[in-house]
């Protein structure tokens, strides 16, 4: 050691030099500084190990939902949708009414497989997608954080497959009993390519045209399909309707359905299908999801509820046929609302369907007289434009907080939250819809008709289209 004013080395005696209590104090204090640094360490290496698997559980936990519900909403193809339909034509052509569904099942998923996913959901212009999924090329388990970030992109692809599906299948209600089997096909190929493919990219597609929340520049609201689905459908239906012309004996004589009870059948199944469509819309396992859940549920029953009471004062009676169409009309109506809307707007948006779609279907179609067999557009079309059109008017933040300002700060909505424009934009999405049905539906029946003929000759006609389609009978009362 050295002294300050003499630098000179210095010998301590035993008494000055430190003591053990010093040097244990400068132990304990070098062993707590390496202590909570590794503590910190093993905290925050922890830490990230919770938030991975809380993030591993959400994901399992959301990609489970979006399994069911896609099974739910091809449940509402087959057999929801067969069933409804075929138990509502004559006996003799029940199986052609439910291979319409059952085929479309199969080239839906063909078209969407080769080239719909990417022109619905790839990245093109305001209008239709572009080519980059092409062959579902670049769609695999990692999530597409445009869409759905919590759930694999081939999930995403198909949940919005069993939507591809059953729109189609929806409008083949109009035509039931009177087009050719390969008419049908052509048809609904070319109508994909040209109607639903470009509408699904302009109300959920990134860039397009409506999209209310991945740059669309007219936002329009539609949390499951009110536009896309239902609108395009219903529309198109009326349109091959008026093309086809009446069924041969239409208004002549009675054309009742053969099995209420399948209808019935059909119908329930469509109503718990109709659960994974709307609920299954919110692409999670959230509240939003829950939300869309009850809504569906409230303007379902609110419709059969507001059809019934139509059909008792006008009728003197309820009828199970009224009951299922209400219903039915109810789901339409909701599905554009169901992520928007509270409980209670819900029950008012259903019940107005019921009536609407009443009218539509027992006093505005008898007076224009179009033979849309199984109201198709009485109740997709008509039910499809008035929850879009209410939409508009109930959305709520308090549900989805979809618009949001430059600071983040939640904006209205709906009409009666503040946000007046938004009906307007609602109205322009549904003209959207009906132009481009209309119009693209007319056109594919020209095409299919120059290359197949729209219709089975009188005789096959009247031997009903089981047989004369496909040698084939739904009942054998021989056997």
């Amino acid at each position: 050691m050295y002294d300050v004013v003499n630098p000179r080395p210095v010998c301590l005696t035993p008494e000055e030099y430190p003591s053990p209590v010093f040097w244990k104090t400068c132990l304990f204090l070098l062993t707590s500084v390496a202590l909570h640094a590794q503590v910190a360490t093993n905290a925050d290496a922890r830490l990230k190990s919770l938030e991975d698997a809380a993030r591993s559980a959400q994901s399992s936990g959301d990609n489970a939902w979006m399994l069911v519900s896609c099974a739910l909403v091809l449940f509402m193809t087959g057999p929801g949708l067969a069933l409804f339909y075929g138990g509502l034509v004559r006996r003799k052509n029940v199986l052609g009414t439910m291979m319409h569904s059952f085929s479309l099942m199969i080239l839906a998923t063909l078209l969407w497989a080769v080239v719909g996913y990417s022109l619905a959901f790839g990245e093109g212009n305001p209008f239709i997608g572009g080519f980059q999924y092409v062959f579902l090329h670049g769609v695999g388990a990692a999530p597409n954080a445009d869409y759905a970030p919590t759930i694999p992109h081939l999930t995403f692809m198909a949940f919005q497959l069993m939507f591809a599906t059953i729109t189609p299948a929806l409008i083949s209600g109009a035509y039931a009993e009177r087009m050719k089997f390969s008419t049908m096909l052509v048809y609904t190929t070319l109508w994909m390519l040209v109607v639903y493919f470009p509408m699904a990219h302009m109300v959920w597609g990134k860039g397009g045209l409506l999209n209310a929340s991945l740059g669309g520049r007219i936002p329009c609201l539609d949390f499951a399909g009110g536009t896309v689905v239902h609108i395009t459908s219903g529309i198109s239906a009326l349109v091959a309707a008026l093309v086809l012309g009446p069924r041969a004996g239409y208004g002549r004589e009675p054309m009742k359905p053969h099995s209420l009870v399948l209808s019935v059948i059909g119908a329930c199944m469509l109503w718990v299908g109709w659960f994974g469509f709307n609920a299954g819309s919110a692409l999670n396992a959230s509240g939003l999801a829950s939300s869309a859940f009850v809504a569906t549920h409230f303007g379902a029953a609110a419709a059969a509820a507001g059809w019934m009471l139509a059909e008792w004062l006008h009728n003197g009676k309820p009828s199970i046929l009224g009951a299922i169409s209400g219903c039915v009309a109810g789901l339409v109506a909701i599905t554009p609302a169901a992520g928007f809307v509270q409980p209670m707007p819900a029950l008012a948006i259903g019940f107005l369907a019921g009536l609407f779609c009443f009218f539509m279907v027992t006093i505005v179609k008898m007076k224009l007289g179009y033979d849309d067999s199984l109201d198709a557009f009485g109740v997709h079309g008509a039910g499809g434009t008035l929850g879009a059109l209410l939409t508009g008017v109930f959305a709520t933040s308090l549900v989805n907080p979809i618009f949001k300002d430059a600071s983040g700060r939640t904006l209205a909505s709906g009409l009666l939250e503040g946000n007046v424009a938004q009906l307007g934009h609602q109205a322009v999405g549904v003209l959207i819809a009906l132009s481009l049905g209309a119009a693209g539906s007319f056109v594919c029946l020209k095409i299919a008709a120059a290359l197949c003929g729209l219709r089975p000759g009188s005789e096959q006609e009247e031997d009903g289209l089981d047989l004369s389609m496909h040698g084939e009978e739904g009942y054998n009362l021989e056997s």
